[in-house]
């Protein structure tokens, strides 16, 4: 039983069923993003408590308090450390909330990143804005998530029938495609190519696969496509492929490297003598790469643009949270191709790599 005296708050029915605010002023007003079964467990312990949703509801419109969980990789830093700055400039300029940001990182995709996750939901925040790896593991957890009220926004790829509200990337096909178009254009003879991408199951990298291919197939015939190389993200992995991809006899005279781990791809064909060689399109920009467009041993690089993810992807998460209002479910950014030629343009958005992970690729 409650004290008659004390005046119960939404506070109080979220501590109560372990729910977020956001979860239960949703449930109460009956807005979107709750489920059935949560809606009506907070309408009955709301009427339980004796609570007085009128009073309940201007105190919170007049001091409005959110929760967000931010739950990303810490390898490939010059990637995701632009995407949290882009989440953290939005949350400084959001105004008339108070905001909480909680970033919680995991070691690489495949690696903690489903306990990150699991992490952040136990802990019941409004809102999680997260990069879906393997999207078959993270379809029973977003589900449960969504169906708690708990608002999902996906960055840097994509997992629908999951629940979530919505996601922001870079047009994983058009950047396979723009790949392909490159290489046709500086391969004009019949030869082979490849592509080095993390994980297929990740629906970013399974669309740039598709999209290199439709494109190779309809604009390059001359060009022949070789199975795709899967590196898990796993830096020696991938230097171990390339290593011995390009050492063949008929090794591929082209390569898009699909992943922003394009480093250890790069070091091998370095090691072998092969850089400027070998046709080479890399995905986005960092200081060791630099270098390579310059002298034209890397033709170009698909800027993913990392830092306008993260900061849609929050300013679309808090137009739900705030105004209940469903934002654009599916943002794709066109990407940056950036040569040697406009290099130039985009020096403040070359991102660092940290020691750690450049001794680690190039082993």
């Amino acid at each position: 039983m409650t004290n008659p005296e004390k005046i119960v708050g939404v506070k109080d029915i979220a501590k109560a069923l372990h729910i977020s605010l956001g979860t239960v002023d949703r449930a109460l007003h009956d807005r979107p993003g709750v489920s059935p079964k949560t809606r009506d467990l907070v309408l009955k312990t709301a009427e339980q408590f004796g609570y007085k949703p009128n009073l309940a509801a201007q105190a919170l419109k007049l001091n409005r308090r959110l929760s967000v969980a931010i739950v990303l990789p810490r390898h490939i830093s010059h990637f995701f450390d632009p995407l949290r700055d882009g989440i953290r400039t939005t949350a400084a300029a959001a105004v008339g909330v108070n905001l909480a940001l909680e970033f919680i990182e995991y070691p690489r995709l495949g690696s903690g990143d489903l306990e990150a996750f699991r992490k952040a939901i136990q802990e019941h925040y409004d809102g999680i804005i997260f990069l879906p790896g393997d999207v078959r593991k993270y379809e029973p957890l977003a589900r449960k998530a969504a169906q708690d009220g708990i608002a999902l926004m996906c960055v840097g790829s994509d997992a629908p029938n999951t629940g979530r509200i919505g996601a922001v990337s870079v047009h994983a096909s058009v950047s396979g495609a723009i790949a392909a178009d490159l290489l046709s254009q500086n391969l004009t003879s019949r030869s082979e190519v490849a592509i080095f991408t993390g994980e297929l199951s990740t629906l970013d990298h399974g669309e740039k696969l598709r999209g290199f291919a439709a494109a190779l197939a309809m604009i390059a015939p001359h060009l022949t496509l070789r199975p795709a190389l899967e590196s898990h993200e796993r830096p020696r992995e991938a230097y171990r492929q390339a290593f011995e991809v390009m050492q063949t006899k008929n090794r591929p005279n082209g390569i898009y490297i699909s992943t922003a781990n394009s480093m250890p791809v790069l070091k091998a064909l370095e090691e072998l003598g092969l850089l400027g060689k070998i046709k080479v399109v890399a995905t986005d920009l960092f200081r060791e790469l630099v270098p390579l467009i310059e002298t034209g041993k890397v033709l170009a690089t698909l800027h993913q643009r990392p830092f306008t993810q993260g900061r849609v992807a929050l300013e679309n998460l808090l137009i739900y949270l705030l105004r209940d209002q469903k934002p654009q479910p599916i943002v794709q950014l066109a990407p940056h191709v950036i040569f040697r030629t406009n290099l130039c343009l985009f020096e403040n958005q070359i991102g660092q790599s940290t020691g750690e992970e450049i001794e680690a690729d190039f082993c």
